[in-house]
């Protein structure tokens, strides 16, 4: 008897406490949803007064989901108060809570608002970190529930806030992936609320791709931007037009780098409409901020006061709820570590299977990014090789016209014209591809020997034309001692010097530009040398100065017009590193511009020196040493290219065949003897490698030259494989042209001397045994 009267007292004890539980928690439901109604209604101190009390009934009864609901929404208006710091306890107050009762959605809302505070702070990494724990949570619960709006709209937030994030960090391919996953995320729904995040990811695929230099792609995207902004209804009227100021800024920017100014001008217009909207709404806020902090104020010294007043009877209730506490504690934490162990066990299973989903789609995403990369070289190959090709016909068919002495002087200025035409398009080639190279650290430093001497002449005479047009001139000056041969690399050194210099020139008219070389340090084998440029023209600010090396950057005057993409001094740059030194630059506004690097090279022995450069040397010329009439097939099936090619040999008494493709070219070779062959690779019926490899089968000695308009860097690797003895690069020097054919067909002609020495050696000592 007294056994049921005891378990009656215990049954009515915990339903009287169970039936109170359920009343707190539906008063904190009813706190918390009057509390966001005031917020919604910016009446924060109401919403802020509510949220207290939600909390601390949730505390009264360890209510871990009402305590995290609190803090969250506490966090959004310490969030909106900018007190930044207590936004953050809030969140991870309600961070923990969350874990408590396994609630995916509201950990990973507390990893997204720690993450954005922590971006807010300037904590790249940290802010990172949160944001990545947050995606393993939202991912779990959309595992759980896949249409959950919410949980959706958590992750978008997540991602976009990331993308950000690599981005502001210069971690391009990071960025891309987010803003990818958000595309694929948004392209599924058609609802108002995803043109936002459809429009946010929009504008952060201009920044990449304004990062990237692609500036029509990124123009494409923040129109599409604009368009999904305005047409989603999100709540946030401030952050919409945030976005949208930002927009219309990368659009102007993005508008002046391709050139268009009207378009750039009336994007400025547009982010300044909307900036001075966010001054106007920025205002407003600050108003309600600053009326809410000193409500704020007033409330927590009421609260101060209320709880001075209640102390005494919390005290008491303490006591009694302690009684409680006593009573369910010792079967409730019998109950949650038996509900947590198993949980864990559940939850690391998930993760496991999450994680390797996850890497699956890092490596998929990888593998697309390579294929991509490998995509953008090749077209950015197919397209030097498209521009090089009819720019051997401009820069060929000039210069045999201005051999030509029967032109009049102005059909003659015409075409002089027309070559600095076509040299300039040439250079603005080879600058945009060599800045890929540089960034992909596939430029590779040459050791051959050089006269120093001519190959200055040979970049001063480069520049008549322009001289001429802008009324400067050019003045060398040579240490004294200074070797006439060093070991370097002639082309990139050339390079960056022709660059220095064309920059001089182009921002200076009327005046002298001065190249010095000066003597450092002179040893046995090595020798110290400075190059300077210096310049008597507009001069460099100096607030330019420390940027002006930067690729796309150029000293702006708006009393001059100049072409130019921006890239040259980068490109020298880079080179001088590559060279081992580094350029300095000195620069005032209307006086002028010095620029130096000082650089160390190998002296070249092996050639006769005169030890000091003082006289002006006799200018290499082309010279065809053989007196013998060469025979040579050109394989092109280009037609001025034809006319070029054959023309120049002409020129150096060298007999021609031309054929259109390799088919042509390999049956020539069967049935006649050549003595060089100029093959073009890119051909129709049969393209010059598989020629080439299918001469190679039966002759193993003629040179055959590639003569090509693909970059050098792209064919080298294959070049002795496939059997090619050499490359000519369309346009070519004609000197490096001549010298080349020459070189290679003697080489043949020592190579064919020496296997006829061998077989009458080997003849002789056959007889000497017979006898």
């Amino acid at each position: 008897m007294k056994t049921n009267l005891l378990s009656f007292l215990l049954l009515c004890f915990f339903y009287t406490y169970g039936q109170t539980e359920r009343d707190v928690i539906y008063k904190i439901d009813s706190l918390n949803s009057k509390a966001k109604s005031y917020l919604k209604d910016e009446n924060v101190i109401e919403s802020f007064k509510l949220f207290n009390s939600a909390k601390k009934l949730s505390d009264s009864i360890d209510d871990c989901y009402g305590i995290a609901i609190s803090n969250y929404n506490l966090g959004k208006i310490y969030t909106f108060m900018e007190d930044i710091d207590q936004a953050e306890q809030s969140y991870h107050i309600m961070l923990n809570e969350s874990k408590k009762v396994v609630e995916d959605i509201l950990t990973a809302q507390a990893y997204l608002n720690l993450g954005k505070i922590k971006k807010k702070k300037n904590l790249p990494a940290k802010a990172i970190l949160s944001l990545e724990k947050g995606l393993k949570y939202i991912a779990k619960c959309q595992k759980e529930t896949p249409n959950n709006v919410e949980c959706n709209a958590v992750l978008l937030d997540i991602r976009i806030t990331l993308s950000e994030l690599y981005l502001s960090i210069g971690d391009l391919d990071k960025a891309l992936i987010n803003l990818l996953k958000i595309d694929k995320k948004t392209t599924k729904e058609t609802d108002e609320r995803s043109y936002y995040y459809r429009g946010y990811s929009s504008y952060l695929f201009g920044i990449y791709y304004v990062e990237k230099g692609l500036y029509n792609t990124a123009i494409q995207k923040l129109n599409q931007a604009v368009v999904y902004l305005n047409k989603s209804d999100y709540p946030d009227v401030y952050t919409v037009n945030m976005i949208l100021s930002k927009v219309y800024k990368q659009l102007s920017v993005s508008f002046s780098q391709i050139e268009n100014k009207d378009k750039a001008y009336a994007a400025l217009l547009l982010h300044n409409e909307f900036k001075d909207n966010l001054l106007s709404l920025t205002k407003s806020n600050n108003e309600v901020i600053t009326k809410s902090k000193l409500q704020l104020e007033e409330y927590k010294n009421e609260a101060q006061i209320a709880k001075a007043q209640q102390l005494h009877q919390e005290l008491e209730a303490e006591n009694i709820r302690n009684i409680n506490i006593v009573v369910i504690i010792t079967s409730i934490l019998l109950a949650i570590c038996l509900i947590s162990v198993y949980l864990g066990l559940v939850s690391k299973k998930k993760l496991t299977n999450v994680l390797t989903k996850k890497n699956k789609e890092l490596e998929s995403a990888r593998l697309e990014a390579v294929k991509s990369s490998e995509l953008k070289s090749k077209f950015i190959s197919n397209v030097s090789h498209e521009l090089r090709t009819p720019l051997y016909g401009v820069v060929g068919l000039t210069s045999l016209l201005l051999e030509n002495n029967t032109l009049n002087p102005t059909v003659k200025k015409h075409v002089t014209s027309l070559k600095y035409s076509g040299d300039y398009l040439l250079n603005l080639v080879n600058d945009i591809l060599q800045v890929g190279k540089i960034e992909a650290n596939k430029v590779e430093l040459k050791k051959v020997s050089v006269n120093l001497k001519d190959t200055l002449d040979g970049i001063i005479n480069s520049f008549n034309y322009r001289l001429i047009e802008s009324n400067n001139k050019i003045k060398v000056s040579i240490d004294n001692y200074v070797p006439d041969y060093v070991i370097c690399d002639k082309i990139r050194l050339s390079q960056v010097l022709i660059n220095l210099i064309g920059n001089s020139v182009k921002f200076t008219t009327n005046g002298t530009i001065h190249l010095k070389v000066n003597l450092l340090s002179l040893e046995d084998k090595k020798v110290g040398l400075r190059f300077t440029v210096q310049d008597n023209g507009i001069g460099i600010p100096q607030d330019k100065q420390d940027t002006i090396f930067n690729k796309f950057i150029q000293v702006e005057d708006s009393n001059l017009s100049y072409q130019g993409t921006g890239l040259g001094l980068s490109i020298a740059k880079n080179l001088v590193k590559l060279f081992g030194g580094d350029i300095h630059l000195e620069s005032k506004v209307g006086i002028g511009t010095s620029v130096s690097f000082e650089l160390e090279f190998d002296i070249d022995k092996t050639k006769r020196s005169s030890a000091v450069i003082g006289s002006k040397p006799t200018s290499q010329k082309p010279t065809n040493t053989n007196n013998n009439t060469y025979k040579i097939l050109v394989a092109e099936d280009n037609k001025i290219n034809q006319v070029v090619t054959k023309s120049l040999l002409k020129k150096h008494n060298y007999s021609c065949t031309i054929v259109e493709n390799g088919k042509r070219a390999l049956e020539e070779m069967r049935n006649n003897d050549y003595d060089l062959v100029l093959m073009d690779i890119n051909m129709p019926v049969m393209n010059g490698n598989d020629a080439t490899k299918a001469i190679r089968e039966f002759d193993k000695i003629t040179p055959i030259i590639a003569l090509t308009a693909a970059d050098i860097d792209d064919i080298k690797d294959n070049c002795k494989i496939i059997g090619f003895s050499d490359i000519i690069i369309k346009p070519f020097d004609n000197y490096e042209f001549y010298q080349t054919i020459s070189q290679n067909i003697q080489n043949a002609k020592a190579i064919e001397l020496e296997t006829e020495n061998d077989n009458n050696n080997d003849d002789n000592v056959t007889l000497t045994i017979a006898s």
